[in-house]
């Protein structure tokens, strides 16, 4: 059985609903669809190296996590209900100076584990020794764009440093020659990296033609600060650095005003909703949805690390945004399920330059089926509400990226090496960290 995984094969899933319709899909042998419909499955039967019984479920694309720290898989349910600089300083920060290359090899493997099983197939990731990352994602066959967290504190010679560290990693990831794993900067916040680091990491990003991945207006202190220090607020000064690009991904968002949601807008960047980790760290305000999809930005969804959400689940983070929004801003009409849905799958591919977030043909076939054979999913009145409201990634049957099964009928090859691996590799980090 074990054969049929992490590989390209043709396929036809039979019996699956899509919009509302009960169709077939034939994945081609080079991962791509190539055709959804009914009858589907007597057209291509004899070209199908697999045969999968969808039995009624709901086929989906598989969805993009757009903010992710996924190492810190190992950190999850280290430190929690604590206020936010604590929890840094005390608890995060001292623990993260322990990390070896190994635990962030198996951390980046429990979280695309975690991934697969819950209906993720891309993810956006800011980290540390990010080249065991690109193991762990080759390894696994989901798609992840990876950047350098670039942090200089505002000293010139690590300044040098972080500009060396973000070249090496944008040369191997292009010299491993994966489709899946793609480079982007990072630059970690405004608060953490000074404005010639800000404006090396616009400059490379466009010399080299690769995203940005940042941290933006997550707290209100981010805000007065900058004012304080720079006159304006935050985006019209990472605008200034040149930031704010249609390659930009910005995390968090939560304090922007409408000015600076307008100029999101006119930049196209894609602002990450993190309402899962923004709510629980108390960052008092929800990302302003409704003025960035009028201003024209495109809002994604992610789920930041598990050391403050605690899992990388995007059903319940798709609930999770959905209800904030419409608590935060007091109306019951905002972000409705569909919405939700599409800021999940769609609206992530777009912010990572991804031509998937869709079933159609010819896109790639990243797809997910969603069980209806489950309470959740009883009755099915209305797919879309069920889907964001009802269920959670436990509900995901099976996980295909770019023509390869990753799990078929909740099966993962190798799930229980990864998950003594890494509670191992978290006992020693904690271990280390106490001695030190």
């Amino acid at each position: 059985m074990d054969d049929i995984f992490n590989r390209q094969q043709s396929i036809v899933i039979a019996d699956v609903q899509v919009d509302g319709r009960t169709v077939d899909i034939f994945v081609t042998e080079d991962g791509i669809i190539g055709a959804i419909g009914e009858g589907v499955r007597n057209d291509h039967r004899g070209d199908a190296d697999l045969i999968i019984d969808g039995n009624g479920a709901v086929a989906l694309p598989g969805l993009v996590n757009t903010h992710t720290h996924a190492a810190m898989s190992l950190l999850r349910g280290y430190a929690d209900d604590m206020i936010l600089q604590d929890w840094l300083s005390q608890k995060i920060w001292p623990l993260e100076a322990h990390l070896t290359k190994g635990d962030i090899y198996w951390g980046t493997k429990l979280a695309c584990l975690e991934m697969i099983r819950t209906g993720t197939v891309a993810f956006n990731d800011m980290y540390f020794m990010m080249e065991e990352a690109c193991r762990a994602v080759d390894e696994a066959g989901i798609r992840a764009t990876l950047s350098y967290g670039f942090i200089d504190l505002f000293s010139a010679e690590k300044r040098e440093a972080e500009c060396r560290a973000t070249e090496n990693l944008v040369r191997h990831i292009r010299s491993l020659n994966n489709p899946r794993i793609t480079a982007a900067v990072g630059p970690h916040a405004i608060y953490t990296v000074s404005p010639d680091g800000l404006k090396w990491c616009a400059e490379y990003a466009a010399e080299e033609k690769i995203g940005i991945h940042i941290h933006l207006s997550e707290t209100e202190k981010e805000v007065t600060d900058c004012v304080a220090q720079h006159g304006k607020r935050p985006a019209p000064y990472l605008d200034d650095c040149g930031i704010l690009t249609p390659r930009t991904i910005a995390a968090h968002c939560c304090w922007l005003d409408e000015a600076e949601c307008t100029l999101l807008g006119k930049r196209g960047v894609s602002p990450s909703h993190n309402p899962s980790s923004n709510m629980k760290l108390a960052t008092n305000r929800a990302m302003p949805y409704h003025w960035l999809a009028a201003a024209g930005a495109n809002p994604c969804l992610g789920t930041d690390g598990c050391a403050s959400n605690n899992n990388l689940d995007m059903f319940e983070e798709a609930k999770t945004a959905a209800l904030l929004q419409k608590f935060f801003w007091n109306n019951p009409t905002l972000l409705p399920a569909p919405e939700a849905l599409t800021m999940a799958s769609k609206n992530g591919a777009k912010a990572l330059g991804l031509s998937t977030g869709r079933l159609c043909i010819g896109a790639p076939a990243d797809l997910i089926l969603v069980s209806t054979n489950v309470p959740c999913n009883t009755p099915l009145h209305n797919t879309a509400s069920n889907l964001v409201y009802s269920c959670s990634g436990s509900a995901v049957e099976t996980t295909i990226c770019n023509g390869a099964i990753l799990m078929l009928e909740r099966e993962i090859p190798g799930e229980a090496e990864i998950l003594a691996q890494a509670a191992e590799a978290a006992r020693d980090l904690v271990k280390r960290a106490q001695a030190a």
